[in-house]
């Protein structure tokens, strides 16, 4: 199977992550006009599985270090399969309610407040598994993004126009952060530390990719269904709904979920050399670019006070030397 061989280059995989993870979102906002986010996040789910099988039979089943796919399958355990397939449900609940903060609120304001909680959470929880990095210099990299996320969520709340859709979006946003931070943990777990040397029962990071998009699959016929029925926000929806949609609202559905999927895929890789904390909180460096893609392309500020786009342009500065830091700490 395809492994990285250098700190460089895992670093250079976690800022591919970081577009990735950054921008998948941009597929929704495209659609958002005429297609609700629950029918939307049915596509995605399908992409995000779809892109987990296509890399687990290439990139996961050629080269002469690791251990291929197939045989990766048939040896994994119960245990390690559950813990991937545990990391797939905790992600897809979080997602979830990050998709629906993110129509609510913007890009803008979901990630940075989401995404920057998940990576607060994430960076400490992975480092006390797996400590590999500098303590210090990443309790410095974290403590400036929490102050970044602090300042985000004051920009939202003084310039949001409605307190009621603020108040839902922001509360959104921490829930989803709070479970985004914990789901990576089970599927590092679930791989054998050293990609070039194979452990009896653990997985590969391709089989550990695939059956973590298993459970993404599974928890959303419960938890997409209770959505669709039962909205955050608008009427309620039915499946029936779905099959009306256009290929063009289909596709960017599989589209979104093949980005993000490619964005993992980057990220475990690179997590064998530079470890889960330092990996993971990279790749949640999405933020910035997609507090870009809000501000700057899809303009979720427009009609803000000149003070406020300076606290947007802090927030961003923050967010950089966070993760300035945290690459330093391995």
């Amino acid at each position: 199977m395809f492994i990285i061989e250098n700190y460089s280059t895992a670093v250079f995989f976690c800022l591919i992550t970081m577009l990735c993870w950054g921008s998948w979102a941009n597929t929704q906002k495209l659609t958002a006009n005429n297609w609700r986010f629950e029918l939307f996040y049915w596509d995605y789910v399908l992409g995000i599985l779809l892109t987990s099988f296509i890399l687990a039979i290439t990139l996961g089943s050629h080269g002469e270090k690791g251990r291929d796919f197939l045989s990766d399958f048939q040896q994994a355990s119960n245990e390690n399969i559950g813990s991937a397939i545990i990391g797939g449900i905790i992600f897809n609940a979080a997602n979830i309610l990050l998709t629906a903060a993110m129509a609510i609120a913007g890009m803008s304001v979901a990630f940075p407040v989401g995404i920057g909680l998940a990576l607060v959470i994430g960076v400490i929880v992975n480092y006390l598994d797996h400590p590999l990095g500098n303590g210090i210099l990443l309790a410095i990299g974290v403590g400036l993004i929490t102050l970044a996320i602090l300042l985000n969520a004051k920009v939202y709340r003084t310039s949001s126009e409605s307190a009621k859709v603020s108040t839902k979006g922001l509360a959104l946003s921490v829930i989803s952060g709070l479970l985004m931070g914990l789901f990576y943990k089970y599927v590092a777990n679930a791989m054998f530390p050293d990609f070039e040397l194979p452990e009896a029962g653990k997985l590969s990071p391709y089989t550990a990719i695939f059956f973590f998009a298993i459970g993404i699959l599974l928890s959303n016929f419960i938890f997409n269904t209770v959505l669709i029925y039962r909205p955050f926000v608008g009427d309620s929806l039915n499946y029936k709904a779905y099959w009306q949609g256009s290929f063009k609202n289909h596709s960017f559905g599989v589209l979104g979920g093949t980005i993000w999927c490619l964005g993992m895929a980057f990220n475990i890789i690179a997590s064998g050399k530079a470890g889960p904390a330092i990996s993971y909180g990279l790749g949640q460096g999405a933020t910035i670019v997609a507090a870009i893609w809000g501000i700057y392309v899809w303009k979720e500020f427009k009609n803000a006070s000149k003070s406020t786009n300076v606290l947007l342009n802090i927030m961003l500065l923050f967010y950089l030397l966070g993760l300035g830091m945290i690459i330093l700490a391995r």
